[in-house]
Parts: structure tokens; sequence; C-alpha cells
């Protein structure tokens, strides 16, 4: 089937089978890999991105069940003044190790930050604990995350 998905802003024609996960068409239609295959039963993260502004497991959400939505990765997030923010943090607090998680880990950050602008230490932990981190950066991840809020109030 032929569907019509907005993604970065940019509407795309794909043709994609019925029951497709949405991160193959993202990786493999449209050529953006910044979004990750972990474990592909939406328990590692990722492959977050954004529906409509909603952080999702691109794994597990079918193609057909978002179009006619926004789908944001990780690709266009500097664009968004909060993604901007979270990165900006990750580069001066030197968050990412390996860095294969954190595509999905700035992902549900972001995610957090546009719900709770000021998230204390155990609401960040409660957020992102659907992230699973190889490396274990999570007091790395926890301050990043602090750092962006506080750049956000500045």
């Amino acid at each position: 089937m032929t569907l019509k998905l907005t993604l970065n802003g940019t509407t795309h024609d794909v043709v994609a089978e019925p029951g497709t996960p949405l991160l193959w068409v993202i990786r493999d239609e449209l050529k953006l890999t910044g979004t990750k295959f972990g474990c592909g039963v939406a328990s590692c993260g990722a492959c977050t991105v954004h529906v409509d502004g909603e952080p999702v497991r691109s794994c597990q959400t079918y193609v057909e069940d978002v179009e006619g939505a926004e789908i944001t990765t990780i690709e266009a997030m500097s664009e968004n003044k909060i993604g901007a923010a979270v990165q900006q943090a990750w580069v001066e607090l030197d968050v990412v190790q390996c860095g294969y998680c954190q595509s999905g880990q700035i992902m549900s950050a972001v995610g957090l930050l546009s719900e709770n602008p000021k998230p204390t230490a155990e609401e960040i932990d409660d957020y992102m604990s659907g992230n699973a981190c190889r490396c274990a950066t999570y007091q790395r991840i926890r301050k990043g995350i602090q750092r962006a809020s506080e750049i956000l109030e500045a």
C-alpha cells in the first residue's frame, strides 16, 4: 500500500505492507539511520521517535497508524528549542559513551522536558526508565536532562 508520511516536516510517499514497523520505513525506505533498532519489542527505547510531539517506540508502531501524523526523528531535533537544549547539554557534559542508545535517550528527554520543564532527579529516572543504556551512563543522562532544563530556563 502507498502511504503519505510527514517526517521532519516533509511529506513522503512510501510503499509498505500493512503491519510494517515505522522503524523500518524510516531506516530502509527514507534512509534516516539516526533512529536505531535495539530490541524490537519496545523495551529499550533506541527506536524512539516523536509522533505528534509524543515519544513512541517506532519498532512497535505500524506505519499505517501514523499516516497523517507529524513524525519527528533525531535528525530534526536540533530545529526544536527543547531538542537543541538537550543536544547542547549532551555535548557540554559529554553524556555519550558508545552512543548507540543516545538518539532514543534524547528523543525521550525532549518528551520529558516538553511535559515537565523542571523535573526532579526522581521524575527523570521514572520517565527515562524505559530507555536502556548498555554503557550505564544513566547518571550522565540525568545530569544532561537537568542541564537542558537550566538552558531552557535561562
